[in-house]
């Protein structure tokens, strides 16, 4: 399939793009997409869009405090962002500065956290910290919100921009879908007879760059660390036994479990990925996904057409925008689901997309 980057363009107005959270989670708008079909619901409704024996997986992965202000030894300003804790005191971050820090200075941040620049791994700098790097990020960073909201962090985000399940640290930016639950939805879906089952990727921030090549074959995806628990795999394998859909909430649960199942059937395990989900991909665990609407040209934008078609997504989103959806992280949500008649998208073959 010959695609190019602006085949994933499209225009929204920048009142679109949501600043702030709405006080009731579960109170977003609900795009429902099935095919060709479009509806228009609300998050709280849900559990009526699920059947009993479904599987919904969701990612509980944290978001940590990553964003820390400082000064070099010379004295210039430095803005670290943590992209991943890769030791008990080493870090890779994104850094911001008017001049390139060399190897083996020494940066203050926040807190008086010392930090030695060890060497540059890609885009990425190699910092050790003079103490426990999660601790100290915990205690005195900031949380990192995205670049389209153009505010800084308050007390508000330290709780909504955290899913109600987040437990495992590491993440610099939410996986949003979750974040419309709260526990009464997470209830209704249990009551539904839906299950519920989690993953864990660590979102890094280069979800937020731009892809810079029009040819989407030359496109380096950013690599994220995820983990399959058994038990999850366990609950997969029985689902598709009774016939039941494995419904992602996020494209991040869904990059998870197709990197756990990129060279076969679903496993458990841990480790990199640096999957590119587009048009033409073949799923091989999940039927459905919960999303969050997504940036022009992205990655994940080319994640749900892959799912769901270039031209129902394009349509749908165009609905969203006409109908006055909230995009992005603090925003609504759609819901992709198969055709009624459809067959399960996952393969366990292991054939290669």
């Amino acid at each position: 399939m010959s695609l190019s980057l602006s085949d994933f363009d499209y225009h929204l107005p920048p009142e679109r793009i949501a600043q702030t959270p709405l006080p009731d989670r579960a109170a977003s708008r609900l795009l429902v997409l099935q095919g060709e079909s479009i509806a228009d619901s609300t998050v709280r409704t849900l559990p009526d869009w699920l059947q009993a024996g479904d599987l919904l997986v969701l990612n509980d992965s944290r978001v940590i405090h990553a964003r820390l202000f400082g000064a070099k030894s010379t004295g210039g300003q430095v803005e670290v962002l943590v992209e991943r804790i890769v030791g008990d005191c080493e870090v890779l971050a994104m850094l911001r500065a008017s001049k390139t820090p060399r190897d083996g200075s020494t940066l203050m941040l926040d807190g008086g956290i010392g930090a030695t620049v060890l060497g540059r791994a890609g885009e990425f700098f190699h910092l050790r910290f003079d103490g426990d790097a999660l601790e100290l990020i915990e205690r005195h960073g900031r949380l990192p919100l995205p670049p389209y909201i153009e505010r800084a962090a308050d007390i508000v985000d330290e709780t909504r921009y955290q899913t109600v399940y987040a437990r495992e640290p590491g993440s610099v930016a939410a996986p949003t879908a979750g974040l419309h639950f709260d526990q009464p939805l997470l209830d209704a879906v249990r009551i539904r007879g839906v299950e519920l089952a989690y993953v864990t990727l660590h979102v890094g921030a280069g979800t937020f760059q731009p892809v810079r090549v029009e040819n989407l074959d030359e496109h380096v995806m950013h690599r994220e660390w995820w983990v399959v628990p058994q038990a999850t795999v366990d609950a997969v394998n029985a689902t598709r036994a009774r016939g039941g859909r494995v419904v992602a909430v996020g494209t991040t649960a869904l990059r998870a479990l197709e990197s756990a199942a990129s060279d076969g059937g679903l496993r458990a395990g841990s480790a990199e990925t640096a999957l590119f989900v587009r048009p033409g991909y073949r799923f091989r665990v999940i039927d459905a996904l919960m999303t969050n609407f997504h940036l022009p040209k992205s990655t994940l934008l080319m994640l749900v057409s892959a799912l769901a078609g270039i031209d129902p997504i394009r349509r749908a989103y165009q609905h969203a925008i006409d109908a006055g959806y909230r995009f992005f992280s603090y925003g609504d949500a759609m819901l992709i689901l198969p055709q009624p008649d459809s067959k399960a998208l996952a393969n366990f073959a292991g054939d290669t997309p």
